[in-house]
């Protein structure tokens, strides 16, 4: 049976500089906690089938790369604490719309299905122009009623995974739009 899982958080930067951010894969790592040592092991990128739309210009001095629809990429991590075990998961991306959203899923890795949306909406809180980030699961586990007894412990560490990426993705916005603004 398919589990979901959601999680959301507001940050106070522009949509286009939380969706390039995104959207490139290479920072998928710098979002992970530490101890699941996450790596790419492999990156097929396919550039999205419409161009990257105007942008203003501090945003648009940050890097362009971006996971467009039909890459793939090779993720490994250590899920656990114990036993360190190395496991490797590669995803496709499925859908990709600048600055709204993208979908990944497995094609081969530990889950028996793992799909994951990613949105991004442009929202004012208290004045401030910032951006709605909402991660979407679902998933299954592989060995059917066996193999759900396991769903704890998955849960468990999408939610520490999560926890970790909204504690350091203001601390990676701001130096991305630091790094942004010293490009020009």
């Amino acid at each position: 049976m398919a589990q979901k899982f959601e999680v959301s958080q507001w940050v106070p930067f522009r949509l286009e500089v939380v969706f390039a951010y995104f959207a490139n894969p290479d920072e998928l790592p710098l979002l992970m906690p530490p101890r699941m040592e996450t790596r790419i092991e492999e990156l097929d990128l396919i550039a999205p089938k419409k161009a990257r739309p105007a942008v203003p210009p501090l945003v648009g001095k940050l890097p362009g790369v971006a996971a467009g629809e039909d890459s793939e990429i090779l993720i490994s991590f250590c899920p656990f604490a114990w036993p360190r075990v190395r496991m490797k998961a590669r995803v496709r991306i499925t859908e990709f719309e600048w600055n709204n959203h993208f979908c990944d899923e497995q094609i081969q890795g530990p889950f028996h299905q793992f799909d994951h949306r990613h949105t991004t909406k442009a929202m004012v809180r208290k004045g401030v122009q910032g951006t709605l980030v909402t991660d979407a699961i679902e998933y299954s586990l592989p060995f059917g009623a066996i193999g759900s007894l396991g769903n704890g412990m998955i849960r468990r560490n999408l939610e520490e995974a999560f926890a970790h990426r909204q504690k350091r993705l203001t601390e990676v916005l701001t130096a991305a739009a630091r790094l942004a603004s010293q490009c020009g």
